[in-house]
């Protein structure tokens, strides 16, 4: 070993002891005549001392010479600093340095390397092994790992067995875009790469793998924004023989787990609510509980009045914020230009103050008596000091755009706390969605997810109605996995196809192996797949996902660092069977 310790462990206890560490140089502060090196690894940051009076001369220009990030070696003896820095474990003691060797020299990093830095995401992507060394991106790829054991951990101890599947796989039209591969030695065909092992996780309960769980890597050539990646992680779990509750509570205890073991917290209970109720009141199907701002509908109090916005609209609803009457003029005008912007695409806004004398100042009083107006706030359950904020238009767009309006008074609130998690289950998802681009029906989750049974018979009569035995974790309105209860009989999985606009013969040729696997006695199963990389930012209290993968992509998917995707020589073309036709 070329140390005997690292950068982060020597105290007060090996003082007078002589030792070797080795690492990258932080920053050299040269007082002239004595030096002063911080050396740091992994593991921390030591100070390194020449001094003049004590040192030969050779070293202490040596140590003149060292820049930063050079790799250096140092031996020499522990010894008590005499102006300590209590912001490092390692600030009471300093190295008096007896030899130093440079293992290699480094040019001047185009960004400085520590917590606050000077480079830009783009700058820092280009040189993400530079990036990766400041603490607080090791930190999260240090707490990634943390989680990735305690999930095995749990796992484990809960008989899952992990079973790696295969990366190249076939191409499925249902879902996101897939990434292709081309076949050298079968020209002209294309394997995949899958965007989740869902049918494999499915045979492998046919094989009798009840419980079966991977940390596996999965792709989707999708737009990118700061929660996705085309490349991303997830832990994809099945299990055999049970129902909705039994998976429910599985992995209820992994998230409770986790929060335990790598944040030191102890989830609540988490609560259940159904998608039809979460789009009601929340206006997405991932509300974020850490704070209330149910929708309240006002068609009842609002229409009938003469006030044509509300009284042509189909709906009519608003959210109360609470102690935010306070608000000024300005403030609203800028809530109302925020909701009109292209991104939410409200028409406008109308606004109620509950002022604390108990009278009520709105943006239509010449439409509403002082009357009407209380019997808003009375159906907003508002007091004094309330502010009411209120959209109408077209049910589901007004419902989309009034969440995004709840979402930031929550956050300018200071209700969005990071500190605070509020898990939800949210169920009953409709089986089927329709898609305007297509004119049918397509799969809200995917083709194999069960309806309830009761719902079946609503597949020839009112599809859209339909609800799945399907559920997603939500945690702070953020979708961290999702799964449902499985079909596991081939005549139920026929029908869904059909009803998916499959003819026989397109599902034959593309998941034919799988109806075939059900006739050989499928055990009826479900599981779920958590987003990990998703959940590793909610523990670190993050925007982006990007910050908890080694080397990502930018937003255009490209990775700057080592220059891809890029184009391949003609010869492996020719050797793939592939003319290019690229379009301009």
């Amino acid at each position: 070993m070329l140390r005997t310790h690292t950068c982060g462990e020597l105290r007060l206890d090996q003082v007078n002891q002589e030792v070797t560490l080795a690492g990258w140089v932080q920053r050299v502060r040269n007082k002239g005549g004595l030096i002063w090196v911080d050396l740091r690894d992994r593991y921390g940051l030591t100070q390194l001392i020449f001094e003049e009076e004590s040192s030969e001369k050779a070293l202490l220009e040596k140590a003149e010479t060292l820049g930063r990030e050079f790799v250096v070696q140092a031996t020499g003896t522990v010894i008590e600093r005499t102006s300590k820095n209590d912001k490092i474990p390692t600030g009471a003691i300093e190295i008096k340095v007896k030899t130093l060797k440079v293992l290699n020299a480094a040019k001047v990093p185009p960004f400085i390397i520590e917590d606050e830095t000077d480079g830009g995401d783009e700058l820092r992507m280009k040189y993400r092994y530079l990036d990766l060394r400041r603490n607080v991106v090791r930190e999260k790829l240090q707490l990634r790992h943390k989680m990735m054991q305690e999930t095995r951990k749990y796992m484990d101890a809960q008989n899952f067995i992990e079973v790696e599947t295969p990366v190249l796989i076939k191409s499925t039209p249902e879902g996101a875009r897939d990434f292709v591969v081309p076949s050298r030695t079968n020209p002209g065909e294309f394997y995949a790469l899958p965007q989740s092992p869902q049918t494999f996780k499915q045979l492998l309960m046919v094989s009798g793998f009840d419980r079966y769980f991977q940390i596996v890597k999965c792709f989707r050539d999708e737009d990118l924004r700061a929660d996705r990646q085309p490349e991303f992680t997830q832990i994809d779990c099945e299990m055999a023989f049970v129902d909705q509750e039994d998976i429910l509570s599985t992995f209820e205890g992994l998230t409770k787990h986790l929060f335990s073991t790598v944040k030191g917290v102890e989830l609540e209970e988490v609560k259940r609510m159904t998608f039809a109720d979460a789009m009601k009141y929340y206006g997405n199907d991932k509300p974020d509980l850490r704070f209330d701002m149910k929708f309240v509908e006002l068609n009842e109090v609002a229409k009938g009045k003469g006030f044509g916005i509300f009284d042509n609209a189909e709906l009519v609803v608003g959210i109360c914020a609470k102690g935010a009457a306070e608000y000024t003029r300005k403030q609203l005008d800028a809530l109302t230009d925020w909701v009109k912007r292209p991104q939410i695409g409200a028409k406008g806004m109308v606004y109620a103050k509950y002022t604390a004398d108990g009278t009520i100042k709105s943006t239509v009083d010449k439409f509403y008596s002082a009357e009407d107006l209380q019997a808003w706030a009375a159906t907003f359950e508002a007091e004094p000091g309330d502010l009411m904020l209120i959209l109408s238009g077209d049910a589901d767009k007004v419902r989309k755009q009034l969440s995004e309006l709840r979402l930031k008074m929550g956050e300018d609130l200071g209700l969005r706390d990071r500190n605070v998690f509020k898990p939800l289950w949210v169920m009953d998802f409709p089986l089927l969605e329709w898609d305007e681009e297509t004119q049918r029906y397509h799969a809200m989750h995917h083709p194999f997810t069960s309806p309830k049974k009761e719902d079946i018979p609503l597949l020839d009569a009112d599809p859209g109605a339909v609800r799945a035995n399907a559920y997603d974790l939500v945690i702070n309105g953020v979708e961290i996995g999702g799964g449902s209860i499985r079909i596991h009989d081939k005549a139920t999985q026929q029908l869904m196809f059909k009803h998916l606009g499959f003819s026989e013969d397109e599902a034959q040729k593309q998941f034919g192996f799988l109806m075939e696997a059900f006739e050989y006695g499928a055990p009826p199963h479900g599981g779920i797949a958590f987003g990990f990389d998703r959940l590793c930012a909610i523990f670190g209290g993050s925007d982006s996902i990007r910050d908890y993968i080694a080397f990502p992509k930018n937003n255009s998917g490209r990775d700057v660092m080592i220059d891809s995707p890029s184009s391949i020589a003609d010869e492996q073309l020719t050797e793939l069977s592939i003319r290019l036709a690229v379009k301009e």
